[in-house]
Order: structure tokens, then C-alpha cells, then sequence
């Protein structure tokens, strides 16, 4: 039904390899026979932890370089080659905030952004977890500190929470804890 609408990949070069992210310029072949140009951000992906204890949100404020800003959002991080998104998850919430999760169940799987990058960030629900220690990387300068879940919500309505994951992961628990509750 939808193969109507796939594009072919004519050709591909990378005009930029970067860190973190590739550049990608293609030329594809349209629904309609005509060409098109199609400019792509080649990405590993991500993962990214909501861990909630007594009812307390597990948050991150970081400084993001392409908004020029500190923002609130939940542990996350870039999988490695080859890495398994559980264990990227897992790496990256102790990294980041010092907190070891003994269960991880998978809450939500994003695109974030479709229209130029591939990538896609694995989304889990942590449990059981206990404090180690921090040790974020080199470049990495991470505050962490539990917030009520309602003052998170809240947060995202006002606006001062506006990382896409973040919105996923906290509407998304709430939505499945609300259900579990039921009418």
C-alpha cells in the first residue's frame, strides 16, 4: 500500500564524517519518476533512561552546544558501534548521573527528527536502582538532581522541559501509570 510513496537511493556521498553524526547527500529517484536531492544526518542512535524513585524523577541539567543554553532532560547518551541500546542505557545513566539500574524495560522508541536524520533514540523505564558514582566523560558536565513527577509535568507544560525524549518518556509514564490505575 504505502510503496507508492518509497523514494530509491540513485547515489550517496558523504560530504562529512564527523564525532557523532555523518553528512549525507543523495540523489533519489521520487514516487513520480522525477529526481530529487535529499540531504541526510547519518546517526548511531541514542538511549535514555527515565529512572523514577518514590515518585521522584532522575533529572539532568547540561549545557547543549546547538541551542546555546542549560536544559532539563533525563539521561541519555550516543550507542557505541555495535552497542546494544539496553547496555548503552545502562552505561549512560551511571556514567552521567552515578545510578546503577538492576532492570530496564523498554518505554518508547523515537524519531526525532525524520525529515534530515536517521537517528533513532531507544527510550527505557529504569528499576531497582542503587548509587555508585558519577564519571561522566572528559567534555561532559552533568548536574543531576530528583524531581517530583508532578512538578516534571508541570515543567513540561510551562515549557522549561522542552528535550523531545524527556516530553516522550514523562508523558509516556504517565499515561502507562494512569492506565494501570484505570477509569
Amino acid at each position: 500500500m504505502d510503496e507508492d510513496l518509497a523514494e530509491i537511493t540513485l547515489s550517496a556521498e558523504r560530504l562529512y564524517k564527523g564525532k557523532i553524526i555523518d553528512l549525507e547527500l543523495s540523489e533519489v529517484r521520487l514516487p513520480n519518476g522525477r529526481t530529487a536531492r535529499r540531504e541526510a544526518v547519518r546517526h548511531p542512535g541514542g538511549a535514555a533512561v527515565l529512572l523514577v524513585k518514590d515518585g521522584m524523577v532522575l533529572m539532568e541539567r547540561q549545557f547543549r552546544f546547538p541551542y546555546g543554553k542549560v536544559i532539563w532532560e533525563i539521561p541519555a547518551g550516543k550507542l557505541n558501534s555495535g552497542e546494544d541500546p539496553c547496555s548503552a542505557a545502562l552505561r549512560e545513566l551511571e556514567e552521567e548521573t552515578g545510578w546503577r539500574a538492576k532492570k530496564l524495560e523498554r518505554l518508547a522508541e523515537i524519531y526525532p527528527s525524520p525529515g534530515y536524520t536517521d537517528e533513532i533514540i531507544y527510550i527505557f523505564f529504569a528499576t531497582e536502582a542503587e548509587f555508585s558514582r558519577q564519571h561522566p566523560d572528559d567534555d561532559e558536565f552533568v548536574n543531576c538532581r530528583f524531581i517530583d513527577i508532578d512538578e516534571c509535568i508541570a515543567m513540561c507544560e510551562n515549557g522549561e522541559i522542552s528535550d523531545a525524549k524527556t516530553l516522550v518518556a514523562l508523558y509516556k509514564y504517565v499515561y502507562d501509570r494512569n492506565k494501570k490505575k484505570g477509569p
